[in-house]
Formats: structure tokens, sequence, C-alpha cells
């Protein structure tokens, strides 16, 4: 049984079924999962929950998943179908030992994966390339005999989601809010769950789009950073009046909003907006974002007396830098929102509900609000398919050397009034560039003088 080594990914793992990831070889991989959180959490025995999204290949994995565990001889709670922010919620809040979640997030439908997770005290720690993956990979690739212990059980854990809703709300402060036209497009994914379970508990009149569970994704991929998955829902926004609109990306741990007027509101205004009203309560806090757009919540957070840090980009990342600096929330780029009353996991919902109140006290429009918040513009990101992305890296390094150098993640450089990140992707053969300016019209400059440049470098 041979097993490709590239689907041991920075923060996850992401494989084809079933060509990469299939019945035979999940039952390796979950047992290396295992004998690596055994070492870290130094118990052979301990509790372990499991769940799924609704790729077609999910019902199969998952019982040689389950399989697996069980001669481990593990305690296995079965949380069955649920979102990634479901699924954290419940192995934090259980206080459950660890956990994996099968799901390949936004990929396409032929794909599947594994999300693993180990509790502590100070939160959930996920398994990434820094915390546990690499261990994972050299054992599965090296596995030797298959586990066969007795004593493994399985339970099942069902309200989970009705108790995330009601911690979110309760974090939220049981916030009143004005009866409005919501449109959500779930894209056939794991987001429609919450969406439907929070509406049971708010005022407003929700209106569903492509809301039934069907891992074929019918209708199109559920990758709302692709923002031509994201047309029909700007329009149908406009079609009903709508306040807002919602598009949770297909394990429901990415979220978007696009406002009245049927504009993607930009991740880094959701993250402004969290962190001003977190440090009205929470002042002095430590607020994160990854080095992506930094100059518009660096602001925001500094009017507002609060403290920031910069991360790397991914989820297991940031999750990690919560950890170290005890931060209190955490917004990505890309649309991630982490909360440390959660346990520094992905929690949508009481993003939704923030924004909501916020719309409410202040009896204004999304768009006008965004307004208020904004401090920069931002390109969007542009993807590049190339081979020779180090050698692209170093020669803009060399060409802005007059700027200031991050290095952290890719190489990103600051000037007075604008600045880029160009880094290679941690689960496509890509290079991602992003830019951003106090100005508008020298980001679009900078923009197209920098994508130029990418295109002369090619390979």
């Amino acid at each position: 049984m041979t097993i490709n080594p590239s689907i041991f990914k920075s923060y996850d793992i992401r494989a084809i079924y079933p060509t990469q990831i299939n019945e035979e070889n999940i039952e390796i991989i979950a047992q290396s999962i295992y004998k690596v959180i055994s070492k870290k959490i130094n118990k052979e025995k301990f509790s372990f929950a499991i769940g799924r999204d609704m790729r077609l290949s999910g019902p199969s994995l998952y019982e040689h998943l389950k399989k697996a565990l069980l001669s481990c001889g593990l305690e296995i709670i079965d949380f069955g179908l649920i979102s990634t922010p479901t699924f954290y919620y419940g192995v934090y809040a259980n206080k459950y030992d660890a956990g994996v979640q099968l799901s390949a997030s936004h990929n396409p439908k032929n794909h599947n994966g594994l999300k693993i997770v180990v509790n502590s005290p100070a939160g959930l720690i996920k398994i990434g390339k820094n915390t546990g993956m690499d261990e994972i990979k050299n054992d599965a690739l090296g596995f030797g005999s298959f586990l066969n212990v007795s004593g493994g059980k399985i339970s099942e854990k069902k309200d989970i989601l009705e108790n995330e809703v009601k911690n979110a709300l309760k974090l939220a402060k049981n916030p009143k809010l004005n009866q409005f036209r919501v449109v959500a497009d779930a894209a056939n994914a794991m987001g429609a769950l919450y969406i439907d379970e929070l509406f049971k508990y708010i005022p407003g009149e929700l209106i569903r789009m492509n809301f039934e569970l069907d891992g074929t994704f019918p209708v199109h991929q559920p990758d709302p950073l692709n923002f031509e998955t994201l047309i029909d829902l700007q329009k149908k926004v406009l079609e009903e009046k709508a306040d807002i609109g919602f598009a949770p990306d297909g394990d429901g741990d990415r979220f978007f909003f696009i406002d009245e007027k049927g504009q993607i509101v930009t991740p880094s205004i959701i993250t402004s907006l969290v962190a001003r009203e977190i440090l009205k309560t929470h002042p002095g806090a430590m607020i994160l974002f990854d080095i992506r757009y930094i100059l518009g919540p660096s602001k925001i957070i500094q009017e507002n007396s609060g403290k920031f840090a910069i991360t790397k980009v991914g989820h297991a990342f940031i999750t990690e830098a919560m950890h170290e600096t005890g931060a209190i929330f955490a917004g990505e780029s890309s649309s991630h929102f982490f909360f440390k009353e959660t346990g520094n996991g992905e929690a949508p919902i009481p993003v939704i509900l923030t924004v909501l109140a916020v719309m409410t006290r202040e009896n204004k429009k999304l768009s006008e609000i965004v307004q208020e918040l904004r401090r920069s513009w931002e390109s969007g990101e542009f993807n590049f398919e190339v081979i020779n992305a180090a050698e692209i890296i170093e020669s803009l390094k060399q060409k802005y050397s007059d700027g200031k150098l991050d290095e952290m993640d890719g190489i990103a450089i600051t000037y007075p009034n604008w600045r880029f990140s160009l880094r290679s992707s941690n689960t496509e053969p890509l290079l991602r560039l992003n830019v951003e300016a106090y100005d508008k019209s020298v980001m679009e400059e900078k923009r197209d003088e920098l994508k130029s440049e990418i295109e002369k470098l090619k390979a």
C-alpha cells in the first residue's frame, strides 16, 4: 500500500478520492493519527470525536475511519454530518481529548480529507506542519502492523449544533436584532445546517439558496473566495431587496457577507468590525490577522486602543498563534474568523450576530458601516500558475528592496502608503499576490505593475 506524501498539507490532509485517499489507506492514516496524538497527550485510551461533511465519498470513508479508530481501543464520539466550526465547538465544549473531521473544505467534489485537532486547557491545537502533521505522514508512509486493541466503543452526540448556537448568542450578549431580510447561498454544503439553526433563535426572513446537502455541488463550487460563485447570490440580494447576503464555504468554516447593494464585503472589513466591538468590552485586547491585508485592521485596532499581531496564512497557523499570543479574536483574509472563547477555532455564528447587532444598533445599512470602517483599498488575490515561484519571489525581493521586507510567509514588502504580499500556496501549485494601499489609485497602479512583472518572470 503506497500513500502519496503530497496529501499531507501544511494544515490538514487533502486528497483525491479514490486514487489518493480511499477505504484502504484511510485506515492506515487513522491509526497513524492515533499513534501521534497518543504520544502528544501521553494516553493510550482517550475520547476521540469524529464528524463528516456531505461529500459522496464521505459515508464509506467514514465507516473505515471508525473501524480503524475502534481498533485502537478509543472511546469514539460520532457527531455524524456536521460543519467544521460545529465540530470544533463540539470537541472543545465537551472536553473531548481529540478529533477528526472528514472533509475537503471547498475543494472539488472528487476530493476528501481530514482536519485533526487535539484539545488542551488553553483551547484547540490543530494538527498542522508545526504541530504533528509531519509525524503522521512519516508514520503512515512507513506503516508497520495494524493495531487491533480491544475495548474500543462508540456513541453518538446529537445536540452540538443547538448548543453551539446558544453559546454564540451568549457570546454576542443576546442582542436584540431587527427583522432583517437575509439571502443565504449555502452551495449545497454544510453551512446550511448552522444558518438554519441560528434562524430558529433570531428574527428575520431567511431566503434560502442551495440549502439541500449535495456532495456533487450541482449549482457551483462551494468556494466563496472564487467570486464567480457569488454572482447568483449578489443578484438575489438585489432582486429580493435584502439587507444582507451570506455565503459559507463547503465545510462552513469560511463565511462571506454581501451588502444590500450586492457588493462583496472584504473579510478585513469584517475583522475590523468585530475587533472594534470586542475592544469596547475588552480594552487593550490582542487581535490577530494574517499577512495578506493589514493596513485596514491595524488602523481600526489602533483607533480603538487594542493590540495586534500578524500571522502566517492558514487556519492551523492562526490557531497556533492565538495560543502563543493569548489573542481574543483573529480574522483571516480568506474569511476564517476565530474566537478564544470557542477554543481558538473558527466560529462564524458570533460574527453573523455581531454584524446584525451593529446594523440594528446603528440603524445603518451594511454598505454604510463598511464605508465608515474603510481605511485602505485591497486588490483581491491573484493566483499565478508557475513552476519557478522561488525565482520570481527572489527577483521581486530585489526589485522592491527599498521597501520594508517581511519573510514570515513568502515575502511582504511595505512602503509608507502601500504594500504587497507574495507567497506560494500551501494547498495548490500557485503563487498568490495581494496588494493594498491607503489610496485606491495607488493600489490599482501597483497591482497592475506587479501583475505585469510576474507575467514577465513566469517560466
